[in-house]
Order: structure tokens, then sequence, then C-alpha cells
């Protein structure tokens, strides 16, 4: 986050947020979606800031005007409907509710034999895809299901928001009770969920955005190199090179990112660690869990877990929340900690 830049930004009158600094003042929608572009500007760069920004007005446009041939499935109106009728004929409804709020802690380990002698067994708490206006009762088995954990760093990599389009609010208000249940530091990227409009106030929570950018973490003298990427999903405004120019060669390096989609080009850059989310693990599966669709244009080994490609190694997420209707079959939501080792014992 850069010193100095006007984070905070005034809420539409009538809007509260818990635990945050934000304020409600009246504007006029003109003069708000000018401080809006302005002040991310400031924090993003301008090129970067209306490239997001236009994407997000033109697509919901297409949402609002009822043009659903460049959307996906969380966007049609009909199809949260759809999806429950056709569980509810087949006597799977309330189970995948049930599962849905069921959520598991899995342990992963990464072996890292340059990791930095003072980030033996660190542990890392990866969140994703809460969707946490969602489903209240979700939110709540999240919080009860971090709380006794031990993490020394709390990472993020997107989706906080139900819809791809729309108001903001509930959403906001959700990530604020989160970051009070979160002990320490949090860092985040955005997902093709997220609007851009929410960075200052997520910033003012106490979560520290990476919009293609690195943060060095320090221990003991030795560094561990942080980097994030905006949406590579739909958005496509990620940079890679943005966000890794400044990591010196040989440096251990751990790269967020919304989307697995985004691996072959991390591993040719050199990272040493990716987490992802996005495809939700299939979110509703065939016995086994075969996901029907993962919506993520990347092999299917890279759906769901640890993988390993080109010298790098990789977590894709299941998530914590749901999208479209809150069940899982064959899916079971989780929060991940990893711990990063030098050796395999």
């Amino acid at each position: 986050m850069k010193e100095g830049l006007p984070l905070c930004i005034q809420a539409m009158p009538g809007s509260a947020y818990e635990g945050n600094t934000m304020t409600a003042r009246a504007h006029t929608p003109e003069n708000q979606d000018d401080l809006l572009e302005y002040r991310l500007s400031l924090r993003l760069g301008p090129v970067h800031a209306r490239q997001r920004l236009g994407i997000e007005r033109e697509a919901e446009a297409k949402v609002f005007g009822q043009d659903h041939s460049s959307f996906h499935l969380e966007n049609w109106a009909t199809a949260p409907r759809f999806i429950r009728t056709c569980l509810q004929l087949a006597g799977l409804w309330r189970r995948g509710q049930h599962n849905s709020r069921r959520l598991n802690t899995v342990h992963n380990r990464f072996c890292l034999p340059n990791l930095p002698a003072a980030f033996e067994g660190f542990r890392i708490l990866h969140l994703t895809d809460l969707h946490v206006d969602m489903d209240e009762a979700n939110l709540q088995a999240v919080l009860r299901q971090i709380e006794p954990l031990d993490y020394d760093l709390c990472v993020l990599t997107g989706d906080y928001r139900k819809l791809t389009w729309g108001p903001i609010e509930n959403a906001l208000q959700g990530m604020a009770r989160l970051r009070r249940g979160i002990r320490g530091t949090a860092y985040a990227v955005l997902g093709n969920h997220d609007s851009v409009r929410m960075v200052p106030a997520l910033e003012d929570m106490g979560y520290q955005l990476l919009m293609n950018e690195m943060a060095p973490l320090e221990r003991e003298g030795q560094t561990l190199f942080l980097a994030g990427v905006d949406d590579a999903h739909f958005y496509k405004v990620h940079n890679l090179h943005r966000a890794g120019d400044e990591i010196p060669a040989g440096g251990t390096s751990i790269l967020l990112s919304h989307t697995p989609e985004i691996w072959r080009e991390a591993a040719h850059a050199g990272y040493d660690v990716f987490l992802c989310g996005h495809t939700h693990g299939g979110q509703i599966c065939l016995p086994g869990g075969i996901p029907v669709t993962l919506d993520s244009d990347c092999p299917r080994s890279l759906g769901r877990g640890y993988w390993q490609v080109n010298g790098m190694q990789g977590y894709t997420s299941p998530g914590s929340g749901t999208s479209v209707v809150n069940v899982r079959l064959n899916c079971p939501p989780e929060v991940t900690l990893h711990t990063l080792t030098r050796g395999p014992d």
C-alpha cells in the first residue's frame, strides 16, 4: 500500500460499514464517480483504474440490458432458480446446503529448498471465494473455523461479493466482519466477482491489496517476496511483470492470483509458489469429486488442491463459499493452512 494516498472513500447516503472509517456524505453521482476514479488513479495508476472501471461499467450495462452473451452462469438471473429446482427434484437441495456450511481445515506443505531459514515452518492461512453476502450461515462457519487456527499470515485470493455486478455494500459489511476475525496481516487480491470500487474500503479495514504489486515479508533480516495480480479471468488486468520485476534473482516468491488460468505465464516468470481459487473445485461434483465444470481455462489437474508444473508449485483452493446457489455436492468447502519448509521432514 502506497504511503500518503487517500484510501478512504465516502459511502453512498445511508450506508454504514461497522469497523471502518467510511462516512456518508451527499454527492451527485457524477461527483462520486469522479472522486472514485481520481482516488483509484492515485492508488493503481490511471491506465489500470480506467481499464478496470470501464470494463465493469460495460459489463454491468450488458447485465441490466439483458444481454448475457458474453457473461457467465452466475449472471443469468434465472440460473439459481433453475439449479435449485433441479436439486430439489433430485432430493439433493437440503443436503447440498448442509454441505456448504461444513468447512474443513486442510493442511498443505510446500517444500522449498531455497526458502530463507527464518521462514522455516512459516504458516499461511489461505481464504478464497468467500462470497460473504451469499449466505450468512456460511460466513459464520468461516469465522468459527479460523478462530482457533495458528498462522503467521493470511492471504485472500478473491471473490468476496455474491454477484459480479451491482451494489458492494453487503459484501463490504461481510468483509469487515471477517477482518475482525483474522489475526495479524491480511494480503488480498481481487477476483472476477469483485468491483475495483471495493479497494478503498477494503484497505481502510486493514486488508492490504496487491494490485499487480509485490510486498517483501521480513523476518530476522531475511526476505520472502509476496506478489499479487488483479483478476486474470474476466477482466484480464493482471500484470505479472509489474508484480514481480522487483523480486531479485534467487529470491523465494509467492504469487497470489484469483484464478489458476495464468499458471503457464507465472511458471515462466519464475514464481516459486502459486496460490489461487476461482474454480470452487467444481462446487457441484459427481461422485468421486469429479467436477461438472470448473469455469476456468486450465487443465483439470490444476482445478483443485496441490499441483506442480514447470518447477512451480501451486495450490488451487476449492474455497470457503459458494456461487450461484449455496450448495455443495461431493466437494466440501475449506480453509487452507500452507506450511513452508526447506525440506521434506
